[in-house]
């Protein structure tokens, strides 16, 4: 008897969960991927408002999106899915660190002998195309040589990320994080 429960336990434990499916949408169609949650019971209250900052030192994988940059299209993708208006689904990316490298327009990008086109470049326009602040740290970008006419369009520069993010609380951003 003892032996068939530890079995079965063992079956149980071992068997696999369902996976969620992760899609993309409704803002960005191509990143920024999320799963539907029917079942929430941490209600979004009526009238919420997010204004979130994410940081991002982390540079991406060769080849790939910034992962850092990609959170923050799943912020406005999740909450737009939930019915939070656009004007109160705001995102503010502070890059600091050698993810400054990740804003770098492809021309500047292809100068550093990276590649022929910064893989994030595309989804850092559409995002600022969408309201995404992106924010690089003057600090950052001194120390790595990168220079504000270098950077994709859009991007700000700050004196440093901690300005930013002294700046962005005072205008009612919470910080990520992860």
């Amino acid at each position: 008897m003892r032996g068939a429960m530890i079995g079965l336990m063992l079956m149980v434990l071992a068997s696999p969960v369902a996976a969620q499916d992760f899609t993309y949408g409704p803002v960005f169609t191509e990143f920024g991927p999320v799963a539907d949650i029917p079942d929430a019971d941490f209600a979004i209250p009526e009238g919420a408002s997010f204004h979130v900052a994410f940081d991002v030192a982390r540079p991406a994988e060769d080849g790939k999106l910034n992962r850092g940059f990609e959170s923050a299209a799943r912020l406005i993708n999740m909450h737009a899915r939930a019915g939070v208006e656009p004007m109160e689904n705001r995102a503010a990316v502070v890059v600091h660190g050698a993810a400054a490298f990740d804003l770098l327009d492809d021309a500047a990008w292809a100068a550093r002998e990276r590649g022929e086109v910064n893989p994030s470049a595309a989804m850092v326009r559409e995002m600022i195309d969408q309201g995404v602040r992106f924010i690089v740290c003057g600090q950052s970008a001194a120390g790595q040589g990168v220079a504000k006419s270098e950077l994709i369009p859009g991007v700000e520069m700050a004196l440093s990320a901690m300005t930013a993010y002294a700046l962005l609380q005072q205008q009612g951003y919470t910080v990520n994080p992860f």
